[in-house]
């Protein structure tokens, strides 16, 4: 059987982000405040060796970290991706469009209220509330689209809607008294450190489950792409779909606000980088590579984040912003020469 030259490309594009992702793994490991050899840190893992400082230092503070920059950087860029295709337009996201604000004030309500009361947050509660938070921005947004056809105008209201959360947060969190809310401003700003081994199983679980069920959406997706009236006539039931879209992008962009923060671009730069990369728009392709590009751009900006100015640490929307925002522009002026 003959391979096509764009299947070996594809192929060739998951064998690079692979290579990458390990790449970048490996260096978060090795590198920070007590860094390590290779062979130190290899021992250190197939042995599962947590009694050394070395060890300690791997399965307790960088692991738990890599695999959540893994998992919440690729569902955030999928999560993009969803949008993208819901809206029809490259640059809908959901950071741009206020959804990861409104799961941020959420979540920082639910933790102001659970503290005072003296109790303890579970990561299943941070989830509901994130996603209720990204239910009603996305609610919000949907109303105006169904007002405003203009994309522009559309993204705007978004960011206008994002402002509006994001000062009710910083509100929330500056006045509050209890200085375990008050450290809720690391939170806010966007961090992969507090992220522990239990927050680990839950967002894997609830990140993996939407992201096959985004892949399972593949066929649909590419009929949509193609107009309403063709996904109409292939028998796609565009309400149900609609929601489905809607839904899995709400929870994953949820997912990555209620354990890390607001984090800025990843979910409109890659899926960018990617769909330049491969030539195509296409679900079944994009999906897989989408999580593969988004997990990768999360590590090395929160490797950079973690190791540029040591010992302090930058936030890690900032380091997203520094290297996402110039995509975005990029993709603006690239549609007006259009």
């Amino acid at each position: 059987m003959k391979v096509s030259n764009e299947a070996i490309r594809i192929r060739l594009i998951y064998a690079a982000l692979a290579l990458i992702l390990a790449v970048l793994i490996m260096l978060n490991i090795l590198m920070g405040s007590s860094s390590m050899t290779a062979g130190e840190a290899l021992s250190i893992l197939f042995s599962h060796e947590t009694a050394s400082k070395f060890g300690r230092i791997v399965w307790d503070i960088r692991m738990p970290r890599i695999l959540a920059a893994v998992f919440l950087g690729g569902a955030l860029s999928v999560s993009g991706f969803l949008l993208q295709t819901f809206f029809a337009n490259p640059i809908a996201g959901p950071y741009i469009l206020g959804i990861s604000s409104g799961a941020k004030l959420c979540v920082a309500l639910t933790m102001v209220y659970v503290l005072r009361a003296g109790l303890m947050t579970s990561s299943l509660m941070l989830v509901i509330a994130a996603f209720a938070g990204s239910v009603a921005v996305t609610g919000i947004i949907l109303i105006i689209s169904r007002r405003i056809r203009s994309m522009s105008v559309l993204i705007v209201c978004g960011v206008m809607v994002g402002y509006i959360c994001s000062a009710v947060t910083e509100f929330l969190v500056t006045f509050a008294d209890d200085s375990n809310i008050v450290n809720l401003h690391n939170w806010s700003m966007g961090s992969f450190s507090a992220v522990s081994w239990d927050n680990v199983r839950t967002l894997t679980v609830v990140v993996s489950l939407a992201v096959i069920a985004a892949f399972m959406l593949s066929k649909p997706m590419t009929a949509f792409q193609m107009g309403e009236q063709y996904a109409r006539s292939v028998g796609v039931n565009l309400r149900s779909f609609r929601i489905g879209l809607i839904t899995l992008s709400s929870l994953l962009s949820a997912t990555v606000t209620a354990f890390a923060g607001p984090i800025s671009f990843v979910g409109i730069a890659v899926p960018h980088i990617i769909r330049s990369v491969t030539k195509t728009s296409r679900p079944i392709v994009m999906v897989p590579q989408c999580f593969l590009g988004g997990a990768a751009f999360c590590l090395f900006c929160d490797l950079l984040a973690r190791n540029l100015f040591a010992p302090t640490e930058m936030s890690i929307s900032t380091m997203t912003a520094v290297f996402g925002a110039p995509v975005v522009i990029f993709m603006l002026l690239e549609r007006k020469a259009r």
